[in-house]
């Protein structure tokens, strides 16, 4: 009986993995979406096209976040000439003041989202856990999500492949 029930539950474990697998290689495409850019113009979803495009949610309060920004940076720098994008999505509850700050402070040298009612991060999924970081490929598609702070050496693998298609 012992053994069966063993067998049962390796076999349903089997398929979870599969099923995860699957799921998580079939690129779904990106929400719409319009980002609030701290300097008040905004960008879309659609004007990302034709780019590898990292969009990154994350907090002022979000230790995390903050621990995670200057890989964040230096993968901006190392990728920007070759059609590689950064959106940093400041959570709603993130007062915009401090994102401002922190942006000025840190130089950061990407586009800088303030989601001030939360649509941007229901849209993508009800992001509530930040840091939470969507890789989209040149198509408009995702391509793998983080939740928390990524191996920056596999996301920048996963970039260079990227980049490298047509």
């Amino acid at each position: 009986m012992r053994s069966k029930l063993l067998i049962g539950l390796a076999a349903a474990a089997a398929i979870g993995v599969g099923a995860a697998t699957y799921i998580g290689s079939a690129a779904a495409a990106a929400p719409a979406s319009t980002f609030v850019l701290l300097d008040g113009s905004s960008k879309t979803t659609a004007d990302l096209k034709g780019k590898v495009t990292l969009v990154n949610f994350w907090a002022t309060s979000c230790t995390t976040c903050v621990a995670e920004m200057p890989s964040i940076v230096s993968t901006y720098d190392k990728y920007k000439g070759r059609g590689y994008e950064t959106v940093a999505v400041a959570m709603s509850y993130d007062p915009p003041s401090y994102v401002v700050n922190y942006t000025e402070t840190r130089k950061l040298p990407f586009k800088v989202a303030i989601d001030n009612t939360g649509a941007v991060a229901k849209a993508w999924g009800e992001v509530q856990l930040t840091p939470t970081s969507y890789l989209v490929n040149k198509r408009g598609e995702i391509v793998k999500r983080y939740v928390g702070q990524p191996d920056f050496a596999e996301l920048h693998q996963l970039i260079e492949k990227l980049l490298a298609e047509t």
